[in-house]
């Protein structure tokens, strides 16, 4: 089995728009259309069993729309995709809205820094982790470089540590290894801190195999979570480049399914 956990797609009436904003950010092409049939399409493919949608709202007006259609995706694709929801920490009052992501089965939401123009600790996210927290939804954000703000990095190891620190009961993921081209950061500061890690964008942006063997095998075995960053990254290749990787059939299959598994509230594959 292999859950694909930071995965992007978007209302089909929206998704040739926001790809082509995106991509010209991204150096890489999208691997597809950006909707959720496409995404599908390419799921089959890549071999992949479910895939989480990181629906990001990137200010506080998209924050309904963004949620509505988390809320859709998981009603009528529910068997192979799991939405997030997303708040913007200019929205007012969080907590209505994270509220009703809960009742509708949504296990998470998607924050990025970079794109909300707030690093990651800054106090005014406080209250959107305390509320997750006393909710059980987690939070996964992006972490690290992003080309959207060469000049800033808005999650930083040390932010992401300070965050920590602030939300201590709040179940927080950092995408890409922990840190987005902070790689020796990460190693230094955040292997085996109480964090989950993903997988995704490493091969695209030079994580050498020895580094991340490294890092994947200092941090917590239960706390690292397979990704791709699709449709910039394939899943397949993904999947290829962590199998290579010198780490023990156990902990690969806990990377590739058996932690989503456990976060997500799914039943365990016996097999």
């Amino acid at each position: 089995m292999l859950i694909d956990f930071h995965v992007h797609a978007f209302p089909d009436r929206l998704a040739e728009r926001a790809l082509a904003v995106l991509a010209k950010n991204i150096a890489s092409p999208p691997l597809t259309d950006g909707t959720l049939s496409g995404t599908l399409a390419a799921m089959d493919r890549w071999g992949v069993d479910r895939a989480v949608i990181c629906n990001i709202a990137t200010n506080p007006k998209q924050t309904a729309n963004v949620n509505a259609f988390a809320a859709e995706t998981l009603r009528d694709r529910g068997d192979r995709f799991t939405p997030l929801g997303s708040v913007h920490p200019d929205l007012p009052d969080p907590e209505p809205v994270l509220r009703g992501l809960a009742e509708a089965g949504i296990p998470g939401i998607k924050l990025h820094p970079d794109y909300m123009r707030r690093t990651v600790d800054d106090p005014c996210y406080d209250v959107i982790f305390e509320v997750c927290a006393s909710l059980g939804l987690f939070v996964l954000t992006h972490a690290g470089f992003d080309v959207y703000s060469t000049n800033r990095v808005f999650a930083s190891p040390d932010r992401l540590l300070r965050r920590l620190e602030r939300s201590p009961k709040t179940v927080l993921i950092a995408a890409h290894y922990g840190g987005n081209m902070m790689w020796d950061e990460v190693e230094e500061k955040i292997c085996g801190k109480n964090l989950y890690i993903d997988t995704s964008l490493g091969g695209l942006t030079r994580l050498s195999p020895g580094q991340a063997a490294r890092i994947l095998g200092k941090h917590d075995p239960e706390k690292i979570l397979f990704g791709s960053d699709c449709p910039w990254c394939s899943s397949a290749e993904t999947f290829r480049y962590v199998d290579a990787l010198p780490l023990s059939g156990d902990l690969k299959e806990k990377i590739f399914h058996i932690n989503a598994e456990r976060l997500l509230g799914l039943i365990l594959n016996p097999f």
